[in-house]
């Protein structure tokens, strides 16, 4: 049940300090700022101060304790926006627990390179969204599945990106921009509530496969990834895609027999030819305009 602000620890060989929970009662616990004179304790490895009254900014000198693998400053006042230089502890930091405090901001993209460590940020409402998108795959981020913070559309295009070869295509400007929205990246569009209704990259390069995670955007009305030279078997996941009006796969290098389009009941065009795909013509629920065609292969 100590009070008051945290003193100074003239000890530079210190290793460990832990002052957790101290406010049991309401006259308890370590009140004022988290002193910058602790980035001093060369040697520290673990800094609890969780379940405090601290409050004001995490110093930013905190990322200059070199050997620190446990920063915990969990439930307290603690406010402004959290230092990007926490991300120069990559190496060594085990875990990052901010989580009940008052912090703002967005999440700096620094953060997302903790591969090693649990970052914990729940309970922060003002911190802004999108998180950073690197962050939203560290398997250690407790909000990896806040739908807000880590937009699942987002999450299936960069899938999509990487399956794919997004970094050798002949054009992707502003794909994987750690806060961009997915709507405003290259041959993306999207509805008023950002729901991702076309994706068009036609001979751009695409190669690799094709991500099933391409599901995810339940909403998808066009699908163009004509002349370009993905491989591999078309995803059967696509036959979830039940908005699908425009499917256009043409000379690419899909192969296999297995397909799943008869569930497309918008369905007004679609494109296989030019490819090495084999099997019977799969079962299709095409809504046919005036005119209509059929291109085969021979």
């Amino acid at each position: 049940n100590i009070n008051g602000p945290l003193p100074e620890f003239p000890t530079p060989q210190l290793r460990e300090l832990d002052l957790s929970n101290q406010k049991q009662t309401d006259s308890g616990g370590l009140t004022g700022r988290i002193p910058v004179a602790l980035s001093k304790l060369a040697d520290l490895s673990v800094l609890d101060l969780a379940g405090n009254k601290l409050t004001q900014g995490i110093p930013s000198a905190i990322g200059n304790l070199a050997q620190l693998k446990v920063f915990n400053v969990s439930s307290n006042v603690l406010s402004q926006s959290i230092p990007s230089e926490l991300g120069k502890l990559k190496d060594v930091l085990e875990i990052l627990d901010l989580s009940t405090n008052e912090l703002t901001g967005s999440i700096p993209s620094e953060v997302a390179s903790l591969e090693r460590a649990l970052v914990h940020l729940n309970g922060n409402s003002d911190l802004l969204n999108p998180a950073p998108l690197n962050l939203c795959f560290l398997h250690g981020f407790d909000l990896m599945n806040d739908t807000k913070l880590c937009p699942p559309e987002r999450n299936a295009l960069k899938d999509f990106f990487d399956s794919a070869k997004g970094i050798e295509w002949t054009e992707s400007s502003t794909w994987l921009d750690p806060y961009e929205s997915h709507c405003s990246w290259y041959g993306v569009e999207c509805s008023e509530t950002n729901n991702t209704i076309k994706l068009e990259l036609p001979n751009n390069g695409l190669s690799g496969t094709l991500s099933n995670k391409i599901a995810i955007l339940s909403l998808l009305e066009v699908l163009d990834l004509s002349d370009n030279d993905i491989k591999g078997s078309i995803p059967t996941e696509i036959g979830l895609l039940f908005h699908l009006t425009y499917i256009r796969l043409r000379y690419n290098s899909f192969i296999g027999n297995e397909t799943n389009f008869g569930n497309l009941q918008h369905l007004e065009l679609i494109q296989l030819h030019g490819n090495r795909l084999s099997g019977s013509i799969p079962k299709l629920n095409l809504t046919f305009s005036d005119t209509s065609s059929f291109v085969t292969d021979c």
